[in-house]
């Protein structure tokens, strides 16, 4: 038997909830946003190999792989730009 590595949760605005979907290795969530002159997919993606990997895709064309501690630097360096000095 799989061992199962990760677990998933889903919840929105409208009180739908799903929970404890499991992986062994990957999950993806994908989002298809129509709203205003925005028609696209947004996709998220963890692999759990050999590291953590994080994909995430914007539309056809733009997409950021990396890990985990790649994931959490770009968000820390996001956050520092922003910081009043």
């Amino acid at each position: 038997m799989s061992e199962i590595r990760m677990t998933g949760e889903m919840r929105t605005d409208y009180d739908c909830e799903v929970m404890g979907l499991p992986a062994e290795r990957w999950g993806e969530a994908v989002f298809s946003v129509k709203h205003d002159d925005v028609n696209e997919d947004i996709v998220f993606e963890l692999s759990v190999e050999k590291d953590v990997i994080i994909s995430i895709m914007a539309g056809q064309d733009s997409m950021w792989k990396g890990t985990l501690k790649g994931f959490k630097q770009m968000l820390d360096d996001a956050k520092e730009k922003k910081a009043p000095k």
